[in-house]
Formats: C-alpha cells, sequence, structure tokens
C-alpha cells in the first residue's frame, strides 16, 4: 500500500486557485507531521508548507506565505495544500510528505522525512 498518495495538480492560469491533496495509508495519522515540497524544472527540491501532529503548528516558504494553505483532515487521513493567486513561478512538481515525530509542535523544513509520495504536476501559466 502506498502510504502518500497526492492528487489535484492541473494546469491554471495566473492568478487562479487549486487545491491539492495528499491521501495517506499510515497508521495513526496523528502519529505524523506532514509537509509539501517542491521541484522546479532544473531546481532543487524546496520546502512549501509543514503542519505538525493535531493541526497545532504551521509553516510556510516565505514565497507562499499569504497564498497558500495547509490543513488536514483526521477522520479521512488528507492533507491539503489550498493555493490561490497561483502565479507561473509556482510552477513545479509537488510532494507530500509525512515524518513520525513525537512532538506536537515540530513542523520539519528539511527534507528529513519518513515518506514520499510521487508527486502531483502544477503549472501555472502567464
Amino acid at each position: 500500500q502506498v502510504p502518500l498518495v497526492e492528487s489535484g495538480g492541473g494546469l491554471v492560469r495566473q492568478g487562479d486557485s487549486l487545491r491539492l491533496s495528499c491521501a495517506a495509508s499510515l497508521s495513526p495519522f496523528s502519529d505524523i507531521a506532514v509537509g509539501w515540497f517542491r521541484q522546479a524544472p532544473g531546481k532543487e527540491r524546496e520546502f512549501v508548507a509543514g503542519v505538525s501532529r493535531y493541526n497545532s503548528r504551521t509553516a510556510y516558504a516565505d514565497s507562499v506565505k499569504g497564498r497558500f494553505t495547509i490543513s488536514r483532515d483526521y477522520n479521512n487521513r488528507m492533507t491539503y495544500l489550498s493555493m490561490d493567486n497561483l502565479q507561473p513561478e509556482d510552477t513545479a512538481l509537488y510532494y507530500c510528505a509525512a515524518k513520525k515525530t513525537e512532538s506536537t509542535v515540530s513542523v520539519p523544513t528539511t527534507e528529513n522525512y519518513d515518506y514520499w509520495g510521487q508527486g502531483t504536476q502544477v503549472t501555472v501559466s502567464s
């Protein structure tokens, strides 16, 4: 069973919105922090947003603050990345990642995650 599966990517225009979804088969879902990363062609993968266990803390890259929102649905083991006012520079392959942690407030921002999804492509045209 694949631990993480992303969906929701697509081709949109500048200024549009998208919501990415990450379905987790990891158990218990409440024991993991979840992050979203992205990798644009020719660039390193970078942290976008993350949420701690129990939704107590969130963290965002400066480039997406005020435009992206990460959230979790514990009943359905889902994590979402709502993206507003998308810009061409947001074009990338977006990955969901999960990290088992005992901390209830930690939001890992580096790539030190235990599980990764396959990615979903987001393309923003100008």
